[in-house]
């Protein structure tokens, strides 16, 4: 049986490309590594923001909806997206950073066991600095020398991932009995799941809330990505996935990888995807991120996309 090796990626909704592009690159210190568009539509960007290569496990993307309204909170979404940080010094660094940056943030608490600091974007998406605490981050994760964030406080990757649901249970049967994360802690409103023991690049807390599903909007989390090595590995969580039940889009072909999607039955889309071919695809390394690149199916459609686009830079 496969198991899961944490998450690839998380995708939210901006409503503007620029601001979106300045903060997370010059504020978090982030590198853009892929500056595309919406496969599905586009006449919408889609940015990447990772390590040196966009690696999987420390992928933040952004579709730019310029007409989306506010986020209006509540159940039944993904409700808080960790990023790892080396030391609780590197909390210290941070809090520092959001008062002089004039970045909405609370004080260092704990957070699923851990040392961690409450941020929010420009728009409103929540955010967590979590200690790593020295542990091990995955093999395939890449740290980008032209940060404007030191060394030893840089971002690593994407840490736990928060999702709030009217019901706990299904979400935690779905993790636990068809994808294989370990429960590590649970109580009646709230729970702790990872995909790899001990290791909070694959974790994702449950919070069970009633009350009315939220309704997207600039700042919210469109949806969650979990890791898979292969096409192999993918194939057989889709039958996976389908056998529980669930309406599976089948592999779709993403150029940078490949990936399905579903619904559970809290309604939070997940998408599985696989590690490669990755970022550097169509560009060398040197060059990720800079030009708007475009997957071969609509390179033909180049002049007119690039006509409905704003640039970024």
């Amino acid at each position: 049986m496969y198991t899961i090796p944490g998450h690839h990626h998380v995708s939210m909704l901006t409503k503007h490309a620029p601001s979106n592009n300045h903060f997370y690159q010059n504020v978090l210190g982030l590198r853009r590594v892929k500056k595309t568009v919406n496969q599905d539509d586009p006449s919408m960007y889609h940015l990447f923001y990772g390590d040196l290569t966009g690696s999987a496990g420390t992928e933040l993307s952004f579709f730019e909806m310029p007409m989306v309204g506010k986020t209006v909170r509540g159940t039944n979404a993904i409700s808080r997206i960790g990023l790892l940080v080396p030391s609780r010094e590197s909390l210290t660094f941070w809090k520092k950073r959001f008062e002089q940056l004039n970045v909405h943030h609370g004080d260092i608490t704990k957070y699923a066991g851990r040392d961690a600091l409450h941020f929010e974007d420009p728009e409103g998406l929540r955010m967590i600095l979590i200690n790593n605490n020295g542990e091990g981050v995955p093999s395939n994760w890449a740290p980008w020398d032209e940060s404007v964030v030191e060394e030893r406080h840089r971002i690593l990757g994407i840490g736990t991932v928060e999702i709030t649901v009217r019901s706990l249970d299904k979400l935690a049967s779905l993790l636990t009995d068809t994808f294989g994360y370990t429960e590590v802690s649970r109580s009646e409103q709230e729970a702790i799941y990872q995909s790899v023991p001990g290791k909070s690049f694959g974790e994702i807390v449950i919070k069970q809330e009633e009350g009315t599903p939220e309704k997207p909007g600039r700042g919210s989390v469109h949806h969650l990505a979990i890791r898979v090595s292969n096409d192999e590995e993918l194939q057989y969580w889709d039958d996976a996935v389908r056998k529980r039940g669930f309406r599976s889009t089948g592999i779709v072909d993403r150029f940078y990888f490949k990936s399905l999607y579903f619904r559970e039955s809290n309604g939070i889309l997940f998408e599985i995807a696989t590690d490669g071919p990755g970022f550097t695809a169509d560009s060398t390394v040197e060059e990720l991120g800079k030009a708007l690149d475009l997957p071969p199916f609509l390179e033909e459609r180049r002049a007119e996309i690039e006509a409905k686009l704003t640039p970024i830079d």
